[in-house]
């Protein structure tokens, strides 16, 4: 069975800092997120034992991947390995979509 997420269901996590999260659809092995991203808002660095790709949705970004720096906008992809060190300052207000194997579960806690 498929698990369907509705967007209109999920109310937005706020994280702080100019930054929302909602988790959306996600199974054991697959999870889906979206980030929200005022201006100025920032992902600090971090790692984990996730495999990540990211879909810039809207915005502008600039991501801080392994200590290099890139600038993404609407359509660019990033993917990261597990126990990569990443984070991002957004530039322009916009969305990220996280796709995270296996599923994170410390956002579902």
């Amino acid at each position: 069975m498929a698990n369907v997420v509705y967007h209109a269901d999920v109310a937005l996590k706020d994280l702080g800092g100019g930054v929302s999260r909602r988790v959306l659809a996600y199974t054991p092995q697959l999870m889906i997120v979206e980030v929200n991203f005022e201006k100025g808002g920032e992902g600090s660095v971090h790692t984990h034992p996730h495999s990540q790709s990211t879909y810039v949705l809207s915005g502008r970004f600039r991501f801080n991947v392994d200590g290099e720096g890139v600038e993404v906008g609407p359509g660019d992809t990033l993917a990261f390995p597990p126990d990569i060190p990443h984070g991002t300052l957004c530039l322009e207000a916009g969305t990220l979509l996280d796709i995270f194997t296996p599923m994170r579960e410390d956002f579902v806690q």
